[in-house]
This record gives structure tokens, C-alpha cells and sequence, in this order.
């Protein structure tokens, strides 16, 4: 059987005994037992029991990793909205997984610092990828940290937001307003492009009429030519 169905399995698993029966009155073996695999094998995929209520996220980091190296100085913005779309994804796309997960995240307390261990993890990925992109511009660590937070706390937002409705709208709309005030506060940073050209900047008496700046500036283009 594929690791995926097992690794899904286990995590399903996971959310209906905790839901049913508790979170510190289920073990692994029930885990495991209700999975239709051995105690052994939970292991292989999960360190704990509060682990395979977070399943594949090794695999869903990876897939971010590769999407942002990918990117080019020219199109690491685009990668990381990409990149965010891809986490939201991961959950719509296993809804009912995600809204009972999300039941249980507010009420037990080790599942909730499971959760921000795993926020915390994206967000490190997020700034090591922009801080490598700003190279040592000025400020780089501290822009780069800024925009890990910006880029995570709206993908969080949406996402709390769908999982309080119940799952009950495409997500994906308003994942685009939120990332569109990341990207309106951080587009000047993406690196210019190489022309070669040169910017004329001119000053002129706010009496200059517009024929008295423009042979100012023809003619110090032919100066320059």
C-alpha cells in the first residue's frame, strides 16, 4: 500500500479517537489498531501521537522548497505567493481532516504548541529563501523576517477564516486579496532588471515653461550622446 494511504490513514485515525474519546485518553496502539496496522509501523511514520494529527508536513515543506528554489530574482514574489497557495491547498483539499483537526487544536493544549511549532517551521523557510534573495542589501535580515511574518500571518488569516465557516467557500479568492497587501508592501524590494540605461533627473523653475524644459533636456542628451 502506498506510505501516503498509510501516512493518512494513521492521521485519520488519530483525529476520530481523539475526538471521541480524548486526547490523553487515546494511545497509540488505539492509534494504530483503529488504522489497521501495528504499533511498529505508526512509528515509521510519526515520532508521536500528537504528530499524526499533522501529517505529511516534511512532504508539504519539501514541495514549498522546491517551488521558491525554482524562482529566479525576477520571480521570487510570484514563488512565495505561490508557495502559500500550495499550504492552503494541503488543507482544503482534505477538508474534513482540516475542519475536525482545527476542533481539537482549540482544546488541547499540546496539539496547540504542535501547531505553532509547525507555523514556525514555514515562516524559517520563508525568511532563509528572502534573506538569500536580498543578499546583503541593507536591512536584509530584518526585511526578510518582516516579510516570512506578513506572508504567514495572511495565509493564516484565510485560513482560520474558512475553517470557522465550516469549509463551507473556496478559500482561494480571499488568500489572493490577503497576499495582494504582501504584495503591494513588498514589490520594490524584487531586484530591477540589468538595462544598461541610465535615469536623467532634471530640476526646473516651477516658471519654466514646458518648450524651456524640453530643449533642457534634448539638449543634454546631445551632450551626452
Amino acid at each position: 500500500m502506498p506510505t501516503t494511504s498509510i501516512s493518512h490513514r494513521l492521521a485519520e485515525a488519530a483525529v476520530t479517537l481523539f475526538d471521541e474519546n480524548g486526547y490523553d485518553e487515546t494511545t497509540v496502539d488505539d492509534i494504530a489498531n483503529l488504522a489497521g496496522v501495528s504499533r511498529s509501523t505508526f512509528f515509521r511514520y510519526y515520532r508521536s501521537k500528537e504528530d499524526a494529527i499533522f501529517p505529511d508536513h516534511d512532504a508539504l515543506l519539501a514541495r514549498i522548497d522546491a517551488r521558491l528554489r525554482a524562482s529566479t530574482a525576477g520571480t521570487a514574489i510570484v514563488a512565495i505567493t505561490d508557495a502559500v497557495r500550495i499550504v492552503l491547498a494541503h488543507y482544503v483539499d482534505d477538508a474534513e481532516v482540516s475542519l475536525r483537526r482545527y476542533r481539537l487544536v482549540r482544546k488541547v493544549p499540546a496539539l496547540r504548541d504542535r501547531e505553532i511549532a509547525s507555523v514556525a517551521r514555514y515562516q524559517r523557510l520563508f525568511r532563509e529563501f528572502v534573506g538569500a534573495w536580498l543578499g546583503d542589501s541593507p536591512d536584509a535580515g530584518l526585511r526578510a523576517e518582516l516579510m516570512a511574518a506578513s506572508v504567514v500571518s495572511a495565509h493564516n488569516q484565510v485560513l482560520r477564516g474558512w475553517l470557522r465557516a465550516g469549509g463551507t467557500y473556496d478559500p482561494s479568492g480571499p488568500l489572493d486579496h490577503a497576499l495582494g497587501y504582501v504584495i503591494a508592501t513588498f514589490r520594490h524590494l524584487e531586484q530591477p532588471q540589468e538595462t544598461g540605461e541610465q535615469v536623467v533627473v532634471a530640476t526646473f523653475s516651477r516658471t519654466a515653461s514646458p518648450q524651456a524644459v524640453m530643449a533642457a533636456i534634448q539638449q543634454h542628451l546631445d551632450s551626452r550622446a
